[in-house]
């Protein structure tokens, strides 16, 4: 564990292109994981989004890994999506008569993961013209769902809704026990804005996304074997703001995507530095 909790790590780990950068040259996929849990003590599933584990993927990964590491993960696009292309489907999203069989399936496998299962994120869409869902109906159909929930796991929910973010989505979150997604991606203000009168911790955990620009980074990398962008600025803003979190909060979950700087463990092992230096 880092120190005072804080635990830092990546989203994903099975990028091929870590292969050298990160991972021992000649290392098989199959050993990627093991090896990862040398240098991280947690990671961020996101195989999830896409389709629900089977058994044997999720007893694999409670196999390799040790003691004291912590996996979160997804939940899946048919519960927090419902849409069959990028649009999502705003009448069928947390709607119990759709969701509750794949949710059930969901966390019948997280639950083989034992005292190694992370949060589990409820990662919704941007909602727009083209799928609108008013706020109040949002809050509500999410009040419902995550009260249906069972207690053993702990939950994240993150929204892409800008003007989403505020009193009645915290106080909502703060009566359920979930953690407010910490996450800085395009089109978004970053955490370190919405804190600026806004009390942004919402339970006794924080889980902060390192998402960036996928088209930022894609301009100017195929792969993901370095950092490519400049975002020392914005990843001592991130020092900052995670700082006082390790005195307020028992443990805090903070993970880097590759499309934030083009290299997720380059980039979490420099905030790591940031934070050690805050």
């Amino acid at each position: 564990m880092s120190a005072a909790g804080l635990r830092f790590g990546t989203s994903s780990w099975s990028a091929k292109s870590w292969v050298g950068p990160f991972y021992p040259k000649g290392t098989k996929p199959a050993d990627f994981l093991p090896f990862y849990a040398t240098q991280f003590n947690t990671v961020e599933v996101d195989a999830t989004y896409y389709a629900i584990p089977a058994q044997r993927t999720v007893e694999g990964w409670a196999t390799k890994l040790p003691e004291g590491f912590a996996m979160a993960a997804k939940f899946p696009r048919h519960i927090v999506h419902a849409g069959d292309n990028w649009v999502p489907d705003t009448q069928k999203i947390l709607q119990p008569e759709h969701v509750a069989g794949p949710t059930q399936l969901f966390l019948e496998r997280m639950a083989l993961l034992g005292d190694k299962c992370g949060p589990l994120l409820l990662q919704f869409p941007w909602f727009g013209r083209q799928a609108p869902l008013e706020q109040d109906a949002f809050l509500e159909r999410l009040e419902r769902f995550v009260e249906s929930l069972p207690k053993d796991f702990r939950y994240a929910v993150e929204v892409r809704n800008r003007q989403w973010i505020g009193q009645p989505l915290m106080d909502l979150c703060r009566r359920l026990s979930i953690a407010f997604v910490w996450s800085e991606l395009a089109n978004m203000p970053h955490p370190a804005q919405q804190a600026q009168g806004l009390d942004i911790r919402t339970t006794d955990f924080v889980y902060a996304r390192l998402i960036g620009d996928r088209k930022a980074v894609d301009r100017v990398t195929e792969s993901f074997d370095k950092v490519v962008l400049d975002k020392d600025a914005d990843l001592r803003r991130w020092a900052e703001l995670l700082s006082p979190a390790q005195a307020g909060t028992p443990e805090s979950y903070i993970y880097a995507n590759n499309h934030y700087a083009g290299h997720g463990p380059g980039t979490i092992r420099r905030l790591q530095e940031l934070v050690a230096g805050a």
